[in-house]
């Protein structure tokens, strides 16, 4: 039995890549916020990955002054990067990191 959706066998779906959908500074702004409220270090490094993506990991590397590979090394899952390169990346991605009062 072959699994299908509407139709269409399940291995011939493509894959959701959020990295798709965030255009604008706003929406990666929103997405790395709403990361950062669950407080999980490897999930913001997860997310920081979706964003550079979204706006070429080459450029993001470049901007951040970093190279590709360590860029993809510090991004990658179960990840722990350094604060400067979340900072750095952060930055590249034209976004900031805010303190702010519960």
């Amino acid at each position: 039995m072959n699994a299908r959706i509407e139709g269409v066998p399940i291995g011939e779906l493509k894959q959701f890549d959020l990295a798709e959908y965030l255009e604008t500074e706003e929406d990666l702004a929103a997405y790395l916020n709403m990361v950062l409220e669950d407080g999980d270090p490897g999930e913001l490094a997860h997310a920081l990955g979706v964003c550079s993506r979204a706006r070429g990991m080459s450029e993001v590397a470049m901007a951040a002054g970093i190279s590709r590979e360590a860029l993809y090394k510090a991004l990658r899952p179960g990840a722990k990067p350094r604060f400067d390169t979340i900072a750095k990346v952060t930055r590249a991605l034209g976004c900031k990191l805010v303190v702010a009062p519960r």
